[in-house]
């Protein structure tokens, strides 16, 4: 079913009791391109393409931001459940080719890439990859239940006891937001990796919490894959809107298992994996 873009959404934003401002979100368009579960979505450093996870095609599905329309892929050759990617301040892509136990890195070329290295040193089953501005690659191991921190390739820090993590996502400080989708809980790590905050399960009814991203002022905005909901929670921690009605479907405002977040100013894209599809969304404070 085809939606209208004029769909709207309007959510007034409490703080300490008084009303602050609302936030309007409003349906854009859905993708038509076949995916198979898309998970986690990047735009290229230069905004004009965005990179999706396609999980169950092996590879890197590369879109029109705009149309969705597939313009390009790469990967199907060599990688198996891809599940995310990051880009470098020298524009090289860091991909979580998952059932590979590695992270492939690629140097770009507009849509074309060239595999020129990989990272597999104790991790197993990548599921998330972040390129700090510091220099370092982070790497959420999903299957063995850690975050590694590699440094011209070696590893130099390691968090373990974690289960399932997914995303690891920049803050504004250079802190770090991972999503440890197993323990239903995100977690803020320093550069070194020790655990700073928590925001669990009981808070926000988190259910296998999955990607996110931040807006430029720090709201968060997280899958909640096994809720079939995408959860707004701002920067003081206070969940101020909540996507899905907690029940499988397809549609504006409704998702079956979403995962991958991605935002650019106002625009916001979500990988509404369990459809197969990418929706865009645009997102106004005022």
């Amino acid at each position: 079913m085809k939606l209208p873009v004029s769909l709207l959404l309007v959510i007034c934003l409490w703080s300490s009791g008084s009303l602050a401002t609302e936030l309007k979100i409003t349906y854009v368009s859905a993708s038509q391109a076949a995916l198979g579960n898309p998970h986690d979505l990047k735009l290229s450093p230069d905004g004009k393409y965005l990179f999706v996870s396609d999980v169950d095609n092996d590879r890197v599905a590369i879109l029109d931001p705009e149309s969705l329309a597939l313009v390009a892929e790469f990967g199907a050759d060599h990688q198996g459940g891809t599940h995310d990617v990051d880009f470098d301040a020298r524009g090289r892509a860091y991909v979580a080719d998952t059932h590979n136990n590695r992270v492939t890195i690629y140097d770009m070329d507009g849509t074309r890439a060239r595999l020129v290295g990989e990272l597999g040193e104790r991790i197993r089953g990548p599921e998330g990859v972040l390129a700090h501005p510091n220099g370092r690659i982070y790497v959420a191991g999903a299957w063995s239940g850690n975050v590694v921190s590699f440094q011209d390739g070696e590893v130099v820090d390691e968090l373990g006891g974690l289960s399932s993590p997914h995303d690891i996502e920049l803050a504004s400080n250079g802190d770090i937001w991972l999503a440890d989708a197993g323990n239903s809980r995100l977690l803020l790590l320093s550069e070194k990796l020790e655990v700073k905050r928590e925001l669990g399960r009981e808070q926000y009814d988190f259910n296998g919490v999955r990607y996110l991203d931040l807006t430029d002022d720090g709201m968060i905005v997280a899958a909640d894959k096994n809720n079939h909901q995408v959860k707004f929670i701002a920067a003081d921690g206070s969940l101020v809107h909540v996507m899905g009605d907690g029940k499988p479907g397809r549609g504006a405002n409704r998702f079956r298992t979403p995962e991958g977040v991605e935002i650019r100013g106002s625009e916001l894209w979500l990988s509404d994996s369990g459809n197969d599809r990418i929706v865009k969304y645009r997102l106004e404070i005022e």
